[in-house]
């Protein structure tokens, strides 16, 4: 049995805690493995759905979007702007500071990745009964909320 099916029998705190942080490895592996044939980390990917979710951003409000760093949202759009995903503009409302919007390739883009990361959630969800997964929904938005 590997780390990813093992199961607590003990139904306490331990096994449920256990049992979410498999299941959460299991997305993120899956994740990992939709977003390969782009080339990003799943902060990119992130970074780049919400510039296609918001439009420009400021690097502030993207980073607070992203619940990173400033420092890291720099880094996470450098790397998509070397690779034309996104670009970088002044600001019209304020000219000192810089606007983060994704070209037409980022648009492209973040949507083949948006669909990819969708078809990894069905799969690994998709065995779920419609009732089931609401109640997973439900229950997830509580816990994050």
């Amino acid at each position: 049995m590997t780390a990813d099916t093992h199961r607590s029998d003990d139904g306490g705190e331990d096994g449920l805690a256990e049992t979410f942080w498999a299941v959460s490895r299991r997305l993120r592996h899956r994740t990992r493995e939709a977003l390969a044939p782009w080339d990003v980390t799943p902060a990119q990917s992130r970074a780049l759905g919400v510039l296609n979710r918001h439009g420009a951003l400021r690097l502030s409000a993207l980073a607070e979007h992203l619940r990173i760093a400033p420092r890291s949202a720099t880094e996470v759009v450098d790397d998509l702007e070397t690779r034309g995903l996104v670009r970088r503009r002044p600001d019209p409302a304020d000219r000192r500071a810089t606007l983060v919007a994704p070209t037409e390739e980022g648009t492209r883009t973040g949507a083949a990745i948006r669909a990819a990361r969708r078809a990894a959630a069905e799969e690994l969800f998709g065995g779920l009964a419609p009732a089931d997964r609401e109640q997973l929904a439900r229950i997830l938005r509580t816990l994050r909320d």
